[in-house]
């Protein structure tokens, strides 16, 4: 967890996901370790909305948490930012300072909230999101959402796991957002979303791997993106 603080006043709107992104891997590769960015499909790391939202203030404190099932990517990360020792970074062409850092391990839970917007493909080949404003389609959310999360546990552990039942067995819809991107000048928008809760009631002793996994990796596409970050809700 990283607590920023901004050294000048800047509007959020120009800290896009691709900004932090670029931070994130800035990091990973100016540590020393392996390239991550050219790693094709799944890079198992994810971020979250950075914290309170709105615009950046000198000297008001902002929030962001990165996960990841690879404690070693973590550690790299940290290393890192901890070796700057508060010298100034940047958001895109604002500085800002790491006030704090704090490195940590949530013990596994059962109920979630969002901590970034959920997001999935409706038809990858053509580029379209998963949308409840226009699919209304629960069970096809439910399915795809459980069909990534096995295939990117499967894939990091190289296992063929397999969960019966649905992902979750409670959910409270929030709502469907619009996120604005921008990579090379080009914008585009991405269809996300956001949840009060996500919860899976009994999680089975076989199971716990599968559920620590996705709190760590993230849910849906684009984690490394930071979409699909979840938070733990005490029960």
């Amino acid at each position: 967890m990283l607590k920023i603080n901004p050294l000048e006043d800047f509007s959020s709107d120009f800290v896009y996901k691709h900004t932090l992104q670029g931070f994130i891997y800035s990091a990973i590769k100016e540590s020393g370790f392996f390239d991550i960015h050219d790693i094709p499909k799944f890079k198992f790391f994810c971020f979250s909305d950075i914290f309170p939202s709105g615009d950046f203030k000198e000297g008001k404190i902002k929030n962001l948490i990165i996960s990841s099932p690879n404690k070693k990517l973590i550690s790299c990360i940290f290393g890192f930012i901890r070796k700057r020792g508060g010298s100034p970074l940047r958001f895109n062409n604002f500085q800002i300072r790491v006030a704090e850092l704090k490195m940590f391990d949530i013990g596994l839970k059962s109920r979630f909230i969002s901590g970034s917007p959920i997001v999935l493909y409706k038809d990858n080949i053509n580029d379209i999101y998963f949308s409840f404003r226009r699919d209304k389609d629960m069970g096809f959310f439910l399915s795809r959402l459980k069909e990534n999360a096995l295939k990117k546990y499967n894939a990091y552990y190289d296992d063929e796991f397999d969960l019966e039942g649905p992902i979750f067995d409670r959910l409270e819809f929030k709502k469907e957002v619009a996120v604005r991107n921008f990579k090379k000048g080009s914008e585009f928008i991405i269809i996300g979303n956001v949840w009060n809760l996500l919860e899976k009631k009994e999680i089975k002793k076989d199971e716990r791997n599968f559920y620590k996994f996705i709190m760590d990796c993230g849910l849906g596409e684009k984690n490394s993106m930071g979409f699909g970050f979840i938070n733990p809700v005490k029960s």
